[in-house]
């Protein structure tokens, strides 16, 4: 991460602030706005993108997957723009916690894939994009939108080192490192052969 550069209480507000954009809940909200039922009900009981597909509409899916990165993404601009780029990554990272542990939901959220490539677009455009590439082939090769999202995120600070982007290693080695912790449930299925794969209601 980049020196400080932020006064503290500013730094503070942006934790808060990208804490409160990543806990808005949009997986459940649009389920419930289109009628396709309560999502803690349906499939795995997660609030992410994969488990919404799983209500068999795409619509509904690709909406929550645009809404939960562009919280990240919305948290760390403005931070970036009205403070700087530690109160950026900052916020980018509290973005993530939020949507992971939001505090309308007693802290149950989602796995944060979704928000953790968006905040990534914003933070460096060329990491976040060979994040998303690697997820797609990851997820198309294996079928498997877990397996995607573990590559992605394990690969991530390889790709800020290769790409000239070495202020935002830290991060993303800490982003990795939640990912991976809240996929715990997911990794034994991959290692026992039961993870669903993509289209499995």
């Amino acid at each position: 991460m980049p020196l400080l550069e932020t006064a503290f209480p500013v730094l503070l507000i942006w934790g808060v602030v990208g804490y409160l954009l990543g806990s808005i809940p949009f997986g459940l909200l649009l389920t419930r706005l289109m009628g396709l039922g309560n999502l803690r009900e349906i499939g795995s009981g997660n609030i992410g993108t994969t488990n919404v597909l799983r209500t068999g509409s795409k619509a509904a899916a690709a909406a929550t997957l645009l809404l939960d990165g562009g919280k990240g993404a919305a948290a760390v601009l403005l931070a970036r723009f009205l403070a700087g780029e530690d109160a950026a990554q900052l916020a980018g990272l509290t973005a993530f916690l939020g949507h992971c542990f939001p505090i309308w939901l007693r802290f149950q959220g989602g796995k944060g894939v979704a928000t953790f490539l968006g905040l990534m677009l914003a933070l460096a455009w060329p990491v976040g994009i060979a994040c998303c590439l690697t997820w797609l082939i990851a997820a198309y090769l294996s079928r498997i939108s877990s397996m995607g999202a573990l590559v992605a995120a394990a690969i991530s600070p390889l790709w800020a080192a290769l790409l000239g982007h070495s202020d935002v290693i830290i991060l993303t080695v800490l982003l990795t490192l939640l990912v991976i912790a809240r996929h715990k449930a997911n990794i034994s299925r991959l290692i026992s052969g039961t993870e669903p794969r993509i289209g499995e209601k």
